[in-house]
């Protein structure tokens, strides 16, 4: 042992999680045992869409999105089999939940307590923030006011009874997912938790109300250029730290922490020669560890073919083995912080505290993070759009897709195409379950749950109580999101892409010239209806097709997310679309796809060219030309130019 191990006790590790979830509760429930086994420290629950939109598995818009990206929950048997023999008195969980949070944590209060666990010592997170729903991510329900409402709700609820919860994680990950600068993702996710801290205030005695504040965490992402990641996280602590001491007397230093989980981003993972996502991976995560000051408290690390789909459990193993073993085998945890006081390192946190103030201010002055939903989503439409043009251009560099991108076949991609397939029978399992709880269940004692659930919401009570009454008389997920949405309407945000037509030129004008010439050979501006089908809410891929559409002089049709395909033919015959594209990340594509081209047919629309992006396997591409597909897209078609030249040449007249 060395000398300086023998000086100095070693920090603890961080918090190991892998982000699963996936089919049915019982599935999930036995990867989550056997990661445990492997040396995974806590966990990280991924729900179903239905289930973060608030949708019982048998909805309409749940066809084709059950059990694809996590797993699906629609009452208290789900959770009850989600955590068999998992002890939850001595877990640590975070529940990457959103619109949906107030009534998962009650279905994990209700299980904890069937297991015989002592509420107030359950430790985890409910991530719970809606201002970046509206902006990225899209599995939001209700708008703002009451939303932030009930995010208030779970932070009163949990400070009484619950105290060692996160009861919200400001999540500045997708708004680097959705383009965000790190001057913008520090703005905009401090301006977040402002407006929740702003909202809670006059709910908590003064006295409480620091250690409130010290509950509030965050969740951050962590990119490749990870220096500037690393000064990113630092600028976060001290701006934190600044807000909570000044714009809220926290005098407290320990409840002015920065507490941050992170999941490496997601963002630069290539389809491309995917084997290189490993590297990529390990380097993101050195962001968030090197630096003690600024280390995280949880780190998930994606898999390095999740660019491609689902991960298999060795897939993920792989990912854990990197934190234990630079958690574990390298002297890392040994030394005090190794950036304390390096002038480049203070240099550029400084300049990164400086332009995310400015921004901050910038928001303050329109009124705070929920006045600015709209002027935030089109600054992020925009940053994306320069960041892709970027890496078009080649001016930044992405190996195995811009430069280099000659290589030998990965041998990790074996004869299951390299990732995890649901099974399809798995939905149709899930509602024969569902059916079968309905059926079970003491109706009057739902009934009168609900009703009192509705009467809370209406009366602006806490939501919690009820809720957690609710989940114990076996009320469905889609039953409590439907009473919030009957007493607070639903909210589709902004997408951030103008309909207006468009005077950029630089680069496109060989593009716009040809969307003239065919629009004076249709007698009409060539239409484009962009759409995103079922419940996928990772908007950017269409929001950026949208957006270069429109540049290159189409007439471009984007409402959105969370269209059914009925909703979206009878948008491409009223708007007399020449070409349809549709955006589909979640892995519904077969499903969604099919029904929009039979009723495209039965429309007598069928002449009209239908073009699809996602992450879509060959296979699968294969039966979506079959269907009757023009054209297939997945993340390595990110020449978004050749794309637009596509697009003109399928709306030619014959």
């Amino acid at each position: 042992m060395s000398q300086m191990q023998n000086d100095r006790k070693t920090d603890r590790p961080w918090l190991i999680r892998t982000y699963a979830g996936h089919s049915t509760a019982q599935a999930s429930n036995a990867l989550y045992r056997a990661n445990l086994a492997k040396g995974q420290t806590g966990l990280s629950v991924a729900f179903d869409l239905p289930t973060q939109t608030g949708y019982d598995s048998d909805h309409i818009l749940a066809r084709g999105e059950v059990g694809k990206v996590g797993v699906p929950v629609g009452h208290l048997g789900d959770m009850r089999s989600l955590f068999d023999q998992i002890p939850l008195e001595q877990m640590n969980t975070s529940m990457t939940i959103n619109a949906t949070a107030p009534w998962l944590l009650s279905l994990y209060i209700a299980a904890a307590e069937e297991q015989g666990a002592d509420v107030s010592q359950l430790q985890g997170t409910v991530q719970n923030d809606l201002i970046k729903e509206y902006l990225s991510r899209g599995t939001y329900i209700c708008p703002p006011k009451p939303s932030l409402k009930m995010i208030a709700d779970v932070a009163e609820y949990c400070y009484t009874n619950v105290p060692k919860w996160n009861p919200m994680n400001v999540c500045s990950y997708h708004l680097q997912e959705a383009g965000a600068t790190p001057e913008q993702e520090l703005a905009f996710a401090l301006a977040t938790a402002q407006a929740v801290l702003d909202e809670l205030k006059p709910r908590i005695a003064p006295e409480d109300f620091p250690a409130l504040v010290g509950r509030i965490s965050f969740f951050v992402n962590a990119g490749i250029r990870f220096i500037t990641e690393m000064c990113k996280m630092r600028a976060f602590v001290d701006l934190w730290d600044e807000i909570c001491r000044d714009r809220y007397g926290v005098e407290d230093p320990k409840f002015r922490r920065f507490r941050y989980g992170v999941q490496v981003n997601s963002l630069g993972l290539t389809e491309q020669q995917p084997e290189n996502n490993v590297y990529r991976i390990l380097i993101e995560m050195l962001a968030v560890t090197l630096s003690k000051k600024a280390r995280a408290r949880a780190v998930q690390l994606p898999a390095w073919n999740e660019a491609l789909g689902l991960p298999r459990p060795w897939d993920q193993q792989w990912s854990m083995r990197m934190q234990q073993i630079l958690a574990y085998e390298t002297d890392l945890l040994e030394y005090e912080d190794l950036f304390e006081g390096n002038p480049a390192v203070d240099k550029k946190v400084e300049a990164l505290k400086e332009g995310a103030r400015a921004e901050l201010a910038n928001l303050q002055s329109m009124g705070g993070a929920v006045a600015s939903i709209e002027y935030m989503k089109s600054r992020l439409v925009d940053s994306n759009a320069e960041r892709l043009n970027r890496i078009e251009r080649n001016e930044t560099v992405v190996v195995g897709v811009n430069r280099w991108t000659e290589g030998e076949a990965s041998p990790l991609q074996t004869e299951d195409g390299g990732i995890m397939v649901v099974d399809p029978a798995v939905e149709q399992e899930q509602i024969a379950r569902l059916n079968a709880w309905r059926a079970a269940r003491d109706t009057a004692a739902v009934n009168q749950a609900l009703a009192d659930l509705r009467s809370a919401a209406r009366d602006g009570r806490n939501i919690m109580p009820p809720s957690i009454a609710a989940a114990k008389a076996g009320v469905t997920t889609g039953e409590w999101a439907e009473e919030m949405r009957k007493v607070h309407g639903t909210y589709r945000g902004p997408t951030g892409v103008s309909g207006s037509p468009s005077n950029k030129t630089e680069g496109l004008e060989d593009l716009r010239e040809a969307v003239n010439a065919v629009s004076d050979q249709l007698g009409r501006r060539l239409k484009f209806v962009v759409g995103k089908p079922g419940l996928d809410g990772h908007s950017n891929g269409a929001e950026q097709i949208a957006f270069r559409a429109r540049d290159c002089g189409m007439d471009i049709t984007y409402d959105g997310i969370r269209m059914t395909p009925e909703e979206l033919v009878a948008q491409a015959q009223d708007d007399g679309a020449h070409v349809v594209g549709l955006s589909i990340l979640s892995g519904s594509h077969l499903p969604l796809v099919e029904d929009l081209m039979q009723r495209m047919q039965e429309s007598d629309l069928g002449h009209i060219p239908v073009v699809v992006g996602g992450i879509i396997p060959d296979e699968d591409a294969e039966k979506l030309s079959k269907m009757g597909v023009a054209r297939v897209y997945t993340p390595k078609d990110f020449e978004l130019n050749t794309i637009m030249a596509d697009i003109i040449k399928l709306s030619q007249p014959l």
